[in-house]
């Protein structure tokens, strides 16, 4: 199994995210520079005109600040506009592309990724820490342009006034600037619980949306809701400590703020109590130091989110950037086709080191058309043998081949169509009947999909529903019975016509009776296929043309039933420790 690594991604490593969309970035940077530019100009044409009426030479200046002014604000207007309407169309576009991503990731990376990973903590991540970065796209982006840009114009006006008054101000704006970075690596170690603590909290409470019945049955739901309760709290601790963090970086962010406006104010009252800086100049170069300040100010304000957007950076880009579960070599097909005979040589494979290996040197031989039953304990390695020949896992070492070709150098969709699996845990989605069948087929009409129903005994009890094949299933199929959820899993392998079939306990839910009535569509749907059943009932194992009895990861006993029960070896032990024809589960 591969080990999958968890790298620390950084908020710079979304550039390459963004430039995707070159054109709305550079709109957004461009309207966000302009509106602080056309701000920076209205307030200083008002601070022009404030000073001129102090020393009483406003008069000829009056027509022209006048136009200045309206130029200002009508710039300022369209700019914000624009920087919201192009900022927010790169955000939410890049947003969706991102969750598109997510879920790209997750199913390059399954199962291997998702198992060990709670439901509510990936969903968390895929909606609320993809959204959460919003705001790095639509505003921090543009604003660090306008940040960069808008002080530098400022400082330099100031100096034309006097440059006295700009190196005075200098100082303070790197200071400002730097305050939410002296403070990050704190910011990332807060964000990063934070983030964590609500993934807990959405998994806890998926969890138990999900086992409300159990929770019920067992009058433990008082319980559990304590249970969210501490969570609750646990979160809100994370954020209070985040928020005294933010309220520190504000607080200093201030009194720096504070600091330079009156150092400037004090410098240029000195100044022009000197004669060294006309007074009909002093209320600009207060407005020019102000103007340096804000735009610093907008973006370290916005910047106190820093953690939480590195935390959701790492989360989101850890799973976007995973690597496949296996590699997809994609080489093409002979032209001859593929024999539906599969072989095990030599498999090896182990989920990880702690539980060790699962199959040792494993040797099994499926011939085309041959059904055969793989038996063993729990635990014994039957529904490894099935993830592997779908290639969910490669084998650590040996092979497995279909028709002569290993399967790693056969296309996975290839690979997929041509071997069918009925799991012995079903999922179904939250859709009609129909369309759930149709996942064996996406282009199956409609009569191709209650042929596959009736095929799979699922017919009569699909039309006894409110809106027939129309029915939608509910959340994992919970508005149908288990034996109903296998049938219609069992209806998917049917209308994919698979030439190979593998059939993971795909009767373990379904009673006598219904087990019988499908028995018969099972042998049919054998006929002319390779077919790979993992089961417990005797009824279904005796059936088999051959029976591999599976112990210590290797292949320790082969034949048919009665065969082995002569021999009295392990597949017979396994048969009369047997329940009421279940072989242990």
């Amino acid at each position: 199994m591969t080990t999958l690594t968890v790298p620390r991604y950084r908020l710079r490593d979304l550039l390459p995210v963004a430039a995707r969309r070159p054109a709305g970035l550079a709109l957004t940077a461009l309207c966000g520079t302009l509106a602080q530019l056309g701000m920076l100009a209205t307030l200083a044409t008002g601070a022009w005109l404030v000073g001129g009426a102090i020393t009483g030479t406003a008069g000829p200046m009056l027509l022209p600040a006048a136009w200045g002014l309206a130029a200002g604000v009508l710039v300022t207007a369209l700019a914000r506009w624009g920087q919201s309407y192009f900022g927010h169309d790169l955000a939410f576009a890049l947003i969706e592309q991102l969750q598109l991503g997510l879920f790209d990731g997750l199913e390059r990376a399954a199962p291997g990724y998702v198992l060990g990973r709670r439901t509510g903590d990936l969903a968390g991540t895929a909606t609320g820490d993809a959204e959460l970065l919003e705001g790095f796209f639509a505003h921090l982006l543009g604003d660090y342009v306008g940040a960069a840009l808008v002080p530098l114009a400022a400082l330099a006006a100031l100096a034309l006034i006097h440059p006295l008054l700009a190196l005075v101000l200098a100082p303070f704006l790197p200071l400002v600037a730097s305050i939410p970075f002296w403070l990050a690596r704190r910011a990332g170690q807060q964000g990063e619980a934070l983030r964590a603590e609500l993934g807990g909290l959405n998994a806890e409470v998926v969890e138990g949306i999900q086992g409300m019945r159990e929770l019920a049955i067992f009058g433990h739901g008082r319980r559990y809701l304590d249970r969210l309760m501490r969570r609750t709290a646990n979160l809100h601790g994370h954020q209070l400590r985040y928020g005294a963090r933010a309220g520190l970086e504000a607080a200093a962010i201030d009194i720096l703020l504070a600091l330079a406006v009156l150092a400037v104010l004090a410098t240029g009252a000195s100044l022009a109590a000197q004669g060294a800086l006309p007074m009909a100049l002093f209320p600009l170069a207060l407005v020019l130091a102000g103007a340096a300040l804000a735009p610093i100010t907008q973006v370290t304000e916005t910047g106190r989110q820093l953690g939480a957007l590195q935390a959701a950076t790492r989360r989101v880009l850890t799973i976007l950037r995973q690597a496949p579960q296996v590699e997809d070599r994609g080489r093409a097909l002979p032209e001859e086709g593929l024999a539906p005979e599969v072989r095990f040589e030599g498999v090896a494979f182990g989920y990880d080191a702690e539980r060790g290996p699962v199959l040792r040197g494993f040797d099994a031989v499926l011939t085309a058309g041959e059904t055969v039953a793989l038996v063993g304990r729990s635990g014994a390695g039957k529904s490894t043998c099935a993830s592997l020949m779908m290639r969910f896992w490669d084998p650590a070492s040996g092979r497995i081949t279909l028709g002569g070709h290993d399967l790693r150098d056969l296309p996975l969709a290839e690979l997929r169509r041509r071997v069918a699996i009925v799991p012995q845990d079903v999922h179904l989605f939250d859709l009609p009947v129909a369309d759930n069948i149709r996942l064996g087929r996406p282009d199956a009409t409609e009569e191709e999909v209650r042929q596959a129903a009736r095929l799979a005994q699922a017919d009569g009890f699909i039309r006894g529903l409110p809106q027939g094949y129309g029915t939608a299933c509910g959340e994992r199929g919970a508005r149908l019975s288990g034996g109903q959820r296998q049938r219609i899993a069992i209806a998917r392998a049917f209308l994919q016509n698979a030439p190979v079939l593998v059939m993971d306990e795909a009767v373990s839910n379904l009673d006598t009776e219904s087990e019988q009535a499908l028995q018969a569509a099972v042998r049919e749907l054998r006929r002319g296929r390779t077919t790979l059943v993992i089961a417990h009932r005797l009824s279904t194992i005796r059936s088999a043309d051959r029976i591999l009895m599976l112990e210590g990861g290797r292949i320790v006993e082969t034949g048919r039933h009665e065969e082995l029960l002569a021999r009295g070896g392990a597949y017979a032990r396994l048969v009369a420790a047997a329940v009421d024809g279940v072989l242990e589960a």
